[in-house]
């Protein structure tokens, strides 16, 4: 079932990220403060087209499921996070909700300009694949449980958190090359490199319960729809692989006191292996977890 509002909404929320985008570049580099504003404004607009676009897709989810059996009737109410297309919109949406919380709490607005193309990819990429389709299709029965919704949601907020933290450690890596060649006006676009250090920690310390209870919740749910907590699944496997990077990551600023492109590095090779886990075990590899 294709639904053509749902589908201009969600290419509606796209766009203005990428307007979002340009605006928060021109902050980057003007320090106008209107311009500030007009970025985080749009910004928000477009997550707030993407939010609708998500509930126009979830009633149409409800009204597919309308005829069910008494028991199973809680299956219509599972949020739409089935396959990669709804999953994909969804990461753009935490993505953006995670980056919007940071900005208003801290207040440094140029790393928008990092932050927003991952909204914006998020749903170009999964408009424009050839092999993804955006059709609304019912719950596969081994998503049909309740721990969808405490599972899914856990893992794509730690994911969008280690994103946000991805695209902090970025700019810090871009701000140290800058100050390492001069000390000129390049290194004043960008926040302290301090600052950026803090927040992609404070992102990780976000990310790493949530992909924690995540883990945990996909265990139970695991037993609840197998029989077993954990099988070596690929998807199961790699989680554990980002949720030891990740470990790692926080022990060694705790434990050993590492700061800086040591701890950058490490956390673009964190979301790498979130990147894999989301897309890697659906595309490369296969096994329980391939929705896609």
């Amino acid at each position: 079932m294709t639904n053509t509002l749902n589908d201009n909404l969600f290419g509606a929320a796209m766009l203005i990220y990428l307007v979002a985008t340009a605006l928060y570049v021109t902050f980057l580099v003007s320090k106008n403060r209107s311009v500030g504003t007009g970025a985080t404004l749009v910004a928000l607009v477009g997550w707030l087209v993407n939010t609708a676009a998500i509930g126009v897709r979830w009633l149409e989810k409800v009204k597919m499921d309308a005829v069910l059996s008494e028991g199973e009737r809680f299956i219509k109410w599972l949020p739409p996070l089935s396959n990669m297309y709804e999953s994909m919109v969804f990461f753009a949406w935490s993505i953006m909700l995670i980056y919007l919380i940071f900005e208003y709490l801290y207040g440094y607005k140029a790393i928008g300009a990092f932050v927003a193309p991952l909204g914006f990819l998020g749903i170009a990429v999964v408009s424009f694949a050839p092999n993804i389709s955006s059709e609304i299709q019912p719950l596969v029965p081994a998503l049909q449980s309740n721990w969808l919704t405490s599972h899914v949601l856990t893992c794509f907020f730690g994911y969008a958190a280690f994103a946000l933290s991805f695209a902090i450690s970025l700019m810090y890596l871009f701000r140290k090359k800058t100050e390492d060649k001069s000390a000129g006006k390049e290194q004043s676009l960008l926040p302290p490199a301090k600052v950026l250090d803090e927040m992609s920690y404070k992102a990780v310390a976000v990310g790493f319960p949530l992909l924690t209870l995540g883990i945990l919740t996909g265990a139970a749910w695991a037993n609840y729809a197998w029989g077993t907590y954990w099988s070596w699944d690929p998807k199961e496997t790699w989680s554990l692989i980002t949720w030891f990077v990740y470990a790692a990551y926080l022990h060694a600023r705790f434990t050993a006191g590492w700061k800086g492109n040591r701890l950058a590095w490490l956390s673009v090779v964190g979301f790498g292996s979130v990147i894999f886990t989301y897309w890697g075990v659906n595309f490369i590899l296969s096994g329980l977890h391939s929705y896609g």
